[in-house]
Parts: structure tokens; sequence; C-alpha cells
């Protein structure tokens, strides 16, 4: 079975990341998993980079770690994706299947409406998936849904309260959703409650994956070290 975990933030891209990204897969290494996907936070989110800067500036920084995180992946014998964790106003999506040089040739999302954008990132190949629904933090105004902009949603984080991730999944459901999971991983080695995806085959691109989650052959997984 090969494990992926699908939601992980690192330091210093995210600003609310502890651990630094060796860190981050010499642990996910240590505990057999195949491959990780980096999904710091964009550049609507909580990301440790001056927002007066250019757009290209801001998108070379985002891609710093993930890029890192593909070096040392080939040193260690881990595979690194890259993905984005985008956000409104706290609700949170997880974005897959779009690489650096779409994102630098598309500096028109940032001033779209966010339904809009969500339907154009699935236009044009990604896989949209919205993170921890039912999340109640002080942050979070209200809750917010968008179940005709997404392919699926994350019923599993295991940074959330278990009730939180029920109604995910009651939601996910009902709308007849791809059902995900994820560590929401922020601290590295420190996070022993841990989530993801696995397969009976391994994957060699955020492509793949896109593709494979589509077809229902990825399923879920919840890990308590």
């Amino acid at each position: 079975m090969y494990k992926y975990e699908t939601h992980l933030h690192t330091c210093p891209v995210s600003r609310c990341a502890t651990a630094d990204i060796r860190e981050t897969l010499e642990y996910y290494k240590s505990l057999g998993y195949d491959g990780v996907f980096v999904t710091n936070h964009f550049l609507d989110g909580n990301i440790n980079i001056d927002a007066d800067l250019p757009y290209e500036e801001k998108i070379n920084f985002y891609f710093s770690d993930f890029e890192k995180g593909l070096e040392i992946g080939k040193e260690i014998g881990l595979k690194v994706f890259c993905g984005a964790e985008m956000t409104y106003k706290g609700t949170d999506f997880l974005v897959y299947g779009l690489d650096k040089e779409w994102y630098l040739e598309h500096p028109q999302i940032m001033d779209m409406k966010r339904s809009e954008e969500l339907k154009y990132l699935m236009e044009n190949g990604a896989l949209v998936i919205q993170a921890h629904p039912y999340c109640q933090a002080v942050y979070i105004d209200h809750i917010r849904l968008f179940p005709d902009c997404v392919h699926g949603v994350e019923v599993i984080n295991a940074s959330k309260k278990e009730e939180e991730n029920k109604m995910a999944k009651t939601y996910a459901e009902y709308y007849n959703l791809i059902e995900f999971a994820g560590s929401d991983n922020h601290s590295g080695s420190k996070r022993k409650n841990l989530a993801g995806v696995c397969s009976d085959k391994p994957i060699f691109s955020e492509r793949e994956f896109v593709k494979a989650v589509k077809n229902g052959e990825m399923k879920v997984f919840y890990d308590c070290n």
C-alpha cells in the first residue's frame, strides 16, 4: 500500500508552520510514506511574505519550499509533489495539478470572485478539495460551503475535531463529493495524528494523482502514531 500526505505546511513559506521542509520530509520517510504534497498557504492566505511585492516574486517565494523539497526527496527517497491551500476568509481549499508555470501565467486568479476562481481552476485541470469545511475558529466568521465549486471534501483532517470531520463526511455524502483526507500538518515530526490517501500502485506525478483521485482509486486513511 502506497501512502501519501496531502495537506502539509512548512516554514518559512507558511507563517504558521513551525517545521522546515527537511525535518518534515525526513519524518514522513521514517514512517514509510511513499510521497507528500506540499500545500503551503497561498498568496491569499497566511503566507510569510510582504503582500505588496510583485506577483512573480511572491510566486517564486511560494514555491521555494517545494523546490527545496524536490531535492531533499531525491536525496532520501521520498516523492514530493506540489499543491496549494487557497483561502477565503478562513474557508480553505486544497488545489492539486497546477504547477509554478501555470500560476505565473495566470495572475488574474487573484482578482476573481472565489466561486469563479475555483471553477476556473477546475476547468484548467486542477483537483479542488474543500479543506476542513466545518472547522470552527476565532478567525472564521461563519461556515461556508461550496458544493458546486469543488470535486471533493476533506472528511478526515487529523488536526480537527472528530465532530467536525463527521459533519464533513455527511456533507460529502449528501452532495456525492469525493471523500478526501489529510493531516494539515504544521509541525513536522511533532504531529503524531496523521491522515492522507493511499493506493495499491504508486503515483509519479500530480496529474496521475488528480486522475487517480477522480477515478476513485485512492482511499482515505487515519494514523495515530
